[in-house]
């Protein structure tokens, strides 16, 4: 029997391990015997004065993470992130500190791609950009060699390149990885413009888009569309929501 395609899934902002595996429960159970979902966790733990202090249930619900508790004791609570920004959202505190944590974790196992939401997603577009090219960021490195083969595919859910010169050096001008960009028409949070600048340095991508707003959508005919889009990223998978396409009038 053929071993299962094995996804390295990469939580959002605010949210962990736990949190996204939950909030994406219906979506793990339709995957069956053939697809394995990893779950883990980014390093960064925050604070409340990370979440803007008194608004920060609110933009926690807004992030997808709700159940996260800054003051609790319980790690599945605990909010995370891959990096911290400033307000310009021009640098990413932390970002090299998660890139050795994935790096062990790909030293560790072998997964045929990745998956991530938001924070990320970005994250999972770097470092499919980072297998690419290793060599770009030393530390990345063992032993002079990249720790893991690049993957085969690449999911971003509401993603957008991580900002700072790290990024900007790695991805270049594209990254070519076969990349599902999923992008949500309502999204507040991370907007489709945004979006736009990480689908513009992707090569091979192919780009679908729900009514929703910032979460992984998992109607039954998301989670159909992902079940068979995971298990051949190559392939001709329908789309999820197939739209009309107007034909523009020939010319009189």
């Amino acid at each position: 029997m053929a071993a299962p395609t094995k996804v390295l899934m990469l939580h959002g902002h605010s949210q962990n391990a736990s949190i996204f595996s939950k909030r994406l429960g219906a979506l793990r159970k339709s995957m069956g015997k053939g697809i394995e979902m990893v779950f883990v966790d980014g390093p960064i733990v925050l604070l409340p004065v990370d979440l803007n202090g008194a608004s920060s249930i609110t933009s926690l619900a807004a992030l997808g993470a709700s159940e996260a508790n800054t003051t609790s004791s319980d790690p599945s609570t605990t909010p995370r992130a891959w990096w911290k920004t400033n307000p310009e959202k021009t640098i990413a505190h932390g970002l090299e500190d998660s890139i050795i944590i994935l790096r062990d974790i790909l030293q560790r196992d072998r997964y045929d791609g990745v998956f991530g939401f938001s924070q990320g997603a970005a994250m999972a577009a770097l470092l499919a950009a980072l297998l690419e090219r290793p060599h770009s960021y030393t530390p990345f490195l063992v032993d002079g060699e990249a720790p893991h083969p690049p993957f085969k595919f690449c999911v971003a859910v509401s993603g957008f390149k991580a900002p700072g010169s790290l990024s900007a050096e790695t991805f270049g001008t594209s990254y070519s990885t076969p990349t599902l960009h999923v992008i949500g028409r309502n999204d507040v949070i991370v907007i489709e413009e945004r979006s736009k600048g990480l689908l513009d340095l992707s090569q091979n991508k192919r780009l679908e888009e729900h009514d929703g707003g910032h979460f992984v959508p998992s109607k039954a005919n998301w989670r159909e569309f992902f079940r068979k889009y995971l298990a051949d990223p190559l392939g001709t998978v329908p789309s999820p929501e197939p739209r009309t396409i107007l034909q523009p009038a020939p010319d009189e």
